[in-house]
């Protein structure tokens, strides 16, 4: 099944080096937020698409441009470049192995420098307690502070120690950045798994916000800006409140999904 997915490149560009974001959605879509957050923040460009016979036959419009399923966005900022891979659709089980290690090799053939896969971690709870109770919203401080993560190789570890990122000691992930982990460990890639507590009814934009911040405080030093993160939060944890009073469904929960973010 990987002779079926296809990395076609539609502009070149040295990525020697370069930081590459795992985008696919993720527990409370963590992933596919921080990545259509961060091409846009960083103002990336359509470099590539994944493509395969597995994928969905699907085409989305923006601004009169149609868009495959996953593509690949790159771009230099300072010294860093960033590269990163942004899906509209959650892997088949059957896909996940062989997309993700289609990736990696794909990662390694362009000497990029280490792989990146931003994580929810799931939490059964309504939205975020303390703007709940009190109102405030997130300082960059606080979101790091709900970020752990692990590496798959001693090189990546250590760049969480001297960013005082606590270690995710003991757990279970899965999905395509079990792969991604994984892989890197047989490779001896560094590939960095950071996650961050997430609601897996909703859209977790703050849970996003988080790793966004992480990943910029600990390689990007690009001083994204991740107030429209969390006010988009605010908006959702608004409404979810309101369903919540007249409802508390979980049905509706998935209506509320489906509805902001199709």
């Amino acid at each position: 099944m990987m002779d079926e997915i296809q990395i076609i490149e539609l502009k070149e560009m040295n990525l020697k080096g370069a930081y590459v974001i795992d985008g696919f959605p993720s527990v409370g879509l963590v992933g596919s937020i921080a990545a259509n957050y961060l091409v846009t923040a960083l103002s990336l460009e359509q470099v590539g698409v994944v493509d395969s016979e597995y994928f969905p036959a699907v085409s989305w419009i923006k601004n009169k441009v149609p868009y495959g399923p996953v593509r690949i966005y790159a771009g230099e900022k300072g010294k860093d470049k960033i590269v990163v891979f942004v899906s509209e659709f959650q892997p088949p089980a059957n896909l996940i192995r062989p997309l993700a290690r289609a990736v990696m090799d794909w990662t390694e053939e362009h000497r990029c420098g280490m792989v990146i896969s931003p994580e929810g971690l799931i939490v059964q709870s309504e939205p975020d307690r303390e703007y709940k109770e009190t109102g405030k919203i997130d300082t960059e401080m606080d979101l790091i502070n709900r970020v752990w993560g692990i590496g798959s190789t001693e090189r990546a570890n250590e760049v969480l120690k001297n960013n005082g990122i606590p270690f995710f000691e003991n757990g279970v992930v899965v999905g395509l950045a079990s792969v991604l982990l994984n892989e890197g460990v047989y490779r001896d890639f560094d590939v960095l798994l950071l996650l961050s507590e997430a609601s897996a009814d909703y859209p977790d934009a703050r849970a996003a916000a988080a790793v966004t911040s992480a990943i910029d405080k600990i390689l990007l030093h690009t001083e994204i800006d991740v107030k429209p993160l969390l006010d988009e939060a605010v908006v959702i944890e608004e409404k979810l409140k309101e369903m919540y009073r007249k409802a508390g469904k979980k049905e509706e929960l998935t209506k509320m999904r489906s509805i902001m973010y199709g």
